[in-house]
């Protein structure tokens, strides 16, 4: 008569071998180097001021954690129905600052699940041509990339005086904000440069009136 034992003994010794050690490792090894270069492709690619080491770490690991979890899914189907169950009660309160971060999250668990279902040519040709399109694509500069430039002045005359000389040097200049106190103004417009020329910043600060000119890039999303 076979016992409980007997049987969990028989299914764990069934589930070990069904994924054979070998596939393991290959599977773990080609998903860390391709982690390794999406967050090469998140480096390069980053608009931020600083890019996020714990954010690039977490691309590699989410990487290797969806080939193991694919591996142990397509091996056992009653797994893979607890899987589905236990992650759809799962929920993450991460706040995504930018829109692109979904991209490399989603290309990271992707690969993943492409190289545990075994499909190793399309997760290399596929990641490289990901990695190659949001290269060209994200770090193209042109010369319409927009600035902002704070401008503080001691008045109206002063204002209009670096306003002048501002929209002179630029190829197109939009007001944004203003905020006026006693004895003090001070301007946000948003500017396109003219071949990428930004001297006319040290010309604004030694206007009459100029207490400072500062110019900073941004993403087309203000908020002051």
């Amino acid at each position: 008569m076979i016992s409980f034992s007997d049987i969990f003994k028989s299914s764990f010794l069934e589930n070990f071998a069904a994924v054979s050690p070998i596939d393991l490792l290959m599977a773990m090894l080609l998903s860390f180097a391709l982690g390794l270069f999406i967050l090469f492709v998140y480096k390069r690619t980053n608009q931020g001021v600083m890019a996020s080491d714990a954010f690039g770490i977490s691309l590699v690991a989410l990487t290797m954690i969806s080939a193991f979890v694919i591996l142990a899914v397509t091996s056992n189907v009653v797994l893979s129905l607890g899987m589905v169950g236990a992650l759809s009660i799962v929920r993450f309160r991460t706040a995504v600052k930018e829109p692109l971060d979904l991209v490399f999250l989603f290309w990271s668990i992707s690969v993943g699940i492409v190289l545990a279902a075994g499909m190793l040519p399309l997760a290399l040709f596929g990641s490289l041509f990901i990695g190659l399109v949001l290269i060209l694509f994200v770090n193209r500069r042109g010369g319409d990339t927009p600035y902002i430039v704070i401008l503080s002045c001691d008045g109206q005359e002063s204002e209009e005086r670096a306003l002048a000389c501002l929209r002179s040097r630029t190829a197109r200049c939009v007001t944004r904000a203003k905020t006026v106190r006693a004895g003090a103004v001070e301007l946000h417009a948003e500017v396109r440069l003219k071949g990428g020329d930004s001297a006319f910043v040290n010309e604004l600060s030694a206007l009459p009136g100029v207490d400072s000119a500062v110019m900073v890039s941004y993403h087309g999303e203000y908020l002051h």
